[in-house]
């Protein structure tokens, strides 16, 4: 065969060769804040020269706007992370959208659509919603878990999720867990958030429903790892990259922390680990007070609050953070009552300046339960625990735990949960309903609180 004619027959191959050589998808899209105006989209892929985001709105592809990534960073662990910020959006609006990686559109086996918010402040009653709050999600790999038991404990509790109707998705930390091959190297930390979020059963969830995150000691580093954890810095750019909050932290003050809306409610995600002294220190030993969140951040919350009561319009204040605040039992767990004196001066100063609506979100624990604990004669203060989604549990029903006094009767749960928040009512007598689900999507209890427990 002459040589023109072996480069004529082999040129469709070559050109097949070159089109597989596209990039590809690693995991995504995960959903991320969502504003009046704006939406933030996720995604991770690998070897891409281009990502393209075609969306519109429902139903009317004439109004198809394009936004691209190109000169993709590539991690340590060798993918690319994207964040795409569609923006001056119609409000309470729904949008589809697509994803093209090097020319080819992904396919996904579920819609792909984002929402808007609605401006229904100073123009209607606050809108029901609900949302999804858990954490402790530990995602088996055997080469790199502990010998024995796998820890993990099965992934389709995300599955439920997925289907749940749910507004948005809250994270209250331990995320994913980062294991001794991955918490002392740059590589290690990236390959761990990288992993875990590929897990299939994770991916309909992240996509149908815009997800918030903050963290506690697992995703931020080793076991119980204080402020000297020497890579903290690394890790919370992990965190920034793979999650799309609409802040991190302050200006001179870094961290996790930061705050978002969601009709009538304001959620405070907090850092409990960036600034944090060692459960085990003597509070006598030092000058200052003894802190999970530093003085600053302490103070953000403080006026946080303080500002969100001046604007009127919520009626629920959370306070989203890694360990329990007002259980009395602390020894081994790592809870506020290893720190009671931040503990006294965060509920002094609510109790003080009549901040109303306050609700804490904790995990950690490896078990669910909601107390409640009184800060005057007519105002509570309640506390959500929720944990664990797939990691092993603690049977904290057969421990000293076992007759806090501050739980409500009925709320605890010692196997893989979640639990969905649901507000409805009028302004005036705005109710709060919490359910609680198991991984086989079984409710396991329901609790009702009225807006008028928490003035």
């Amino acid at each position: 065969m002459k040589l023109r004619s072996l480069v004529a027959f082999t040129a469709p191959w070559l050109l097949a060769t070159l089109l597989h050589a596209a990039g590809t998808l690693v995991s995504g899209p995960m959903l991320g804040y969502s504003a009046h105006r704006e939406a933030v989209i996720w995604v991770e892929t690998k070897d891409a020269k281009k990502v393209t985001l075609d969306y519109w709105l429902a139903g009317k592809p004439g109004t198809k706007q394009t936004l691209e990534k190109t000169g993709l960073r590539k991690t340590p662990a060798g993918g690319q992370i994207s964040h795409f910020r569609p923006g001056l959006l119609e409000l309470g609006a729904t949008y589809e959208y697509t994803l093209s990686i090097d020319g080819r559109a992904q396919p996904f086996p579920y819609p792909l659509t984002f929402k808007t918010k609605p401006l229904w402040e100073w123009r209607t009653p606050p809108p029901d919603f609900k949302f999804i709050y858990g954490s402790c999600a530990y995602l088996n790999e055997p080469q790199y878990d502990r010998p024995g038991e796998p820890y993990g404990k099965g992934t389709e509790i995300f599955r439920h999720m997925a289907e749940s109707g749910a507004d948005f998705m809250l994270w209250g930390g331990d995320n994913w867990y980062y294991r001794e091959p991955d918490f002392d190297s740059l590589s290690g930390l990236w390959y761990r958030a990288q992993h875990d979020r590929a897990t299939p059963d994770l991916q309909k969830l992240l996509a149908v429903m815009p997800n918030y995150a903050t963290w506690d000691d697992h995703d931020y580093g080793s076991n119980d790892a204080n402020k000297s954890y020497e890579l903290k810095d690394e890790t919370l750019d992990i965190f920034k990259s793979y999650w799309a909050n609409p802040s991190w932290g302050e200006p001179g003050n870094p961290g996790v922390y930061g705050k978002f809306f969601w009709g009538d409610a304001a959620f405070f995600l907090m850092d409990d680990r960036t600034y944090r002294d060692d459960d085990k220190l003597d509070a006598s030993a030092t000058k200052e007070m003894k802190t999970q969140y530093g003085a600053k951040q302490r103070e953000w919350l403080k006026q946080s609050l303080l500002a969100a009561q001046t604007l009127n319009h919520f009626t629920w204040k959370f306070i989203a953070t890694g360990g329990q605040v007002i259980t009395d039992f602390g020894g081994a767990s790592e809870t506020f009552d290893n720190y009671p004196d931040e503990r006294a001066d965060l509920l002094e100063f609510i109790r003080q300046h009549k901040i109303t609506g306050v609700v804490i979100l904790s995990g950690d624990v490896h078990f669910t339960e909601l107390a409640r604990k009184k800060l005057t004669g007519t105002q509570w203060i309640y506390e959500l625990t929720s944990s664990p989604f797939s990691s092993s549990s603690w049977p904290a029903d057969k421990g000293p735990r076992k007759g806090d006094p501050q739980r409500i009767e009925g709320t605890m749960v010692t196997d893989q949960n979640y639990c969905v928040l649901s507000f409805r009512g009028p302004r005036n007598d705005r109710v709060l309903t919490i359910a609680c689900y198991d991984k086989a999507n079984a409710k396991r209890w329901e609790h009702e609180i009225r807006a008028s427990e928490l003035k």
